[in-house]
């Protein structure tokens, strides 16, 4: 009992918060989707569901999703391999580069492509600004680096010497991998694609950036319907309908790709495999990883020339016009400015920002992470860890615009009026990356030895000893690591702030995305710069994240 007692106390805080900033905006949006005038109204999800640009709104979501994971799945593979597998020069670096377009802010991965694919980018020749096939390029640079250290960190834990005898008794490279590697890596790829999926289904930024109102996703779709961008109204309900429809395929998907990583994996707890030198064979994944790094490179390398340029000549005027305000065309000669706050003041309210987000989701992500790896000694204490464990994995079957719609409809009223709260953003944004960390910190902390436990406890050691003497000496540097992603998450998180923010404290990609749907070619020109500043920030800290990884242990 008390142990039962301890775990319950642990999962308070946690749950009090999910209740709050989690069950009670999606109870809100299902209460806007089902219930019209105060009465049950099924019929009008239904009719939303029977749009003829919905059912297209769908259909996209589904092809670009899937052909995106295929990509990203293919592409990611090789450098997997080079990257965890072979002792190959600047190999932290090359991996930190890689990982990088994961976390950059979803506005600055789409202007970064859109810079890329314009008529007067490197690849205008191609024609593709303004198709669907911008959005693939964008949603595979975004996702790429999730194939990578999936897959990556399960390769680099796999046992040589079934490949080694395999090759001994006549195989060659490509039956070893197609017989041997692959079948072992099945579920980490399996895992990875899932997610890919998953993060293509809801990316919302890119979608948004390099979509328009022309090409929508089920979460662009939710955004428009709320701002009105479609129609010129505003139609909560049919958002909520798409919100719904999303959660529930979602939710799905999740369930899938839990059943999937359940298969065992031959890859857990073994002994991490020394670095190969290169050979010849290699070669082909050697000059394929060298592609996909040139590939992630071209947009970023883009997007910073085009903020170093102007008429044709090199100048810092972008990177000075972010001092001020940007241009309003409405109120060109009256001195007047298209935003309420400069850019640097909306860069210092990101980063303030993502520092209360950070100590929020690490706080959150600690206990959750203890609660659900604390070892059961009872059936009764088995079954309230597995409730407490399906509970803190639902915010991952929700897409942080739907989170962000729900916070709109749900939070502004008596008694829980919380819209002019300066946390509320924080909270959020806490929520969108607590998945993230707890996922950093819980393979971590299942790899501690209870046993250790036990002797400390048997020594004479209270709770609190046993958790600086035998957990926190392990669990420093990831947290450490887990508190870079959070950071890094929060500082571009784009999709749920878009809707709570408020117009006098904005974040930085909000001000981005609003210079890029502005006229002018310095807005333009000074979101280009943001976007450089911003990911310059967000790739600084991927850097440091890279210097505390575990070896092993994936953070994706």
């Amino acid at each position: 009992m008390r142990r039962l007692a301890g775990l319950l106390a642990l999962a308070a805080v946690p749950t009090a918060v999910l209740a709050v900033f989690f069950l009670l905006p999606v109870t809100g949006m299902l209460q806007r989707g089902f219930w019209t005038d105060g009465s049950f109204d099924p019929g009008a999800v239904l009719e939303v569901l029977g749009r003829e640009r919905t059912g297209r709104v769908i259909w996209f979501t589904l092809w670009t999703s899937a052909t995106s994971t295929v990509v990203a799945v293919v592409l990611g593979l090789p450098a997997a391999y080079v990257l965890h597998r072979l002792a190959i020069p600047l190999r932290g670096a090359v991996r930190a580069a890689l990982l990088v377009p994961f976390v950059l802010p979803t506005v600055v991965v789409g202007i970064a492509i859109r810079e890329l694919v314009a008529d007067s980018g490197p690849l205008g020749f191609l024609g593709l600004d303004g198709t669907p096939y911008a959005i693939l390029i964008g949603l595979v640079f975004f996702n790429v680096a999730v194939v990578i250290r999936t897959v990556g960190t399960a390769w680099e834990s796999l046992d040589r010497r079934p490949a080694e005898a395999a090759a001994a008794l006549g195989a060659s490279p490509v039956q070893v991998l197609t017989t041997v590697t692959l079948p072992a890596l099945r579920p980490a790829i399996v895992s990875a694609a899932a997610v890919v999926f998953l993060f293509c289904a809801t990316g919302f930024g890119v979608v948004l950036m390099l979509g328009g109102t022309r090409y929508a996703s089920v979460e662009t779709e939710i955004y428009l319907l709320t701002t009105g961008a479609i129609t010129g109204s505003v139609e909560y309900q049919a958002a909520a309908a798409l919100s719904l429809v999303q959660l529930a395929a979602v939710v799905v998907l999740l369930a899938v790709a839990a059943r999937l990583r359940a298969v065992p994996d031959p890859t857990v707890r073994r002994a991490l495999a020394v670095p190969a030198r290169p050979r010849k064979q290699d070669v082909p994944a050697l000059v394929a990883t060298g592609l996909v790094l040139v590939a992630i490179a071209a947009p970023v390398v883009t997007l910073v020339v085009g903020s170093l340029r102007r008429d044709g000549a090199w100048t810092l005027v972008h990177y000075r016009a972010l001092q001020g305000t940007g241009e309003d065309a409405g109120a060109a000669g009256m001195g007047g400015g298209l935003l309420r706050a400069p850019v640097t003041e909306a860069l210092a309210n990101s980063l303030r920002i993502a520092v209360d987000a950070t100590w929020m989701s690490l706080l959150l992500g600690l206990l959750v992470a203890f609660v659900v790896t604390r070892r059961a000694r009872g059936r009764a204490e088995a079954s309230v860890r597995n409730v407490f464990d399906g509970l803190f994995m639902l915010p991952l079957g929700v897409s942080a615009v739907t989170l962000g719609f729900g916070f709109l409809i749900t939070l502004d009223d008596p008694p829980i009026d919380l819209r002019s709260s300066p946390l509320l953003v924080p909270v959020a944004q806490a929520l969108v990356a607590l998945p993230l960390v707890v996922r950093v910190l819980v393979p971590v902390l299942q790899g501690i030895d209870d046993r250790q436990r036990q002797a400390a406890a048997s020594l004479g050691a209270g709770p609190l000893r046993t958790l600086l003497t035998v957990d926190a000496p392990v669990l420093w540097r990831p947290l450490l690591a887990a508190a870079g992603f959070a950071f890094a998450v929060s500082l571009g998180e784009f999709g749920a702030t878009s809707f709570i923010v408020r117009a006098e404290v904005p974040t930085l990609p909000v001000v981005i995305y609003r210079l890029i749907g502005s006229p002018g070619a310095l807005n333009y020109g000074t979101a280009m710069a943001a976007s450089v500043v911003l990911a310059g920030a967000t790739a600084l800290v991927i850097l440091l994240v890279e210097r505390l990884r575990v070896p092993g242990v994936g953070v994706i």
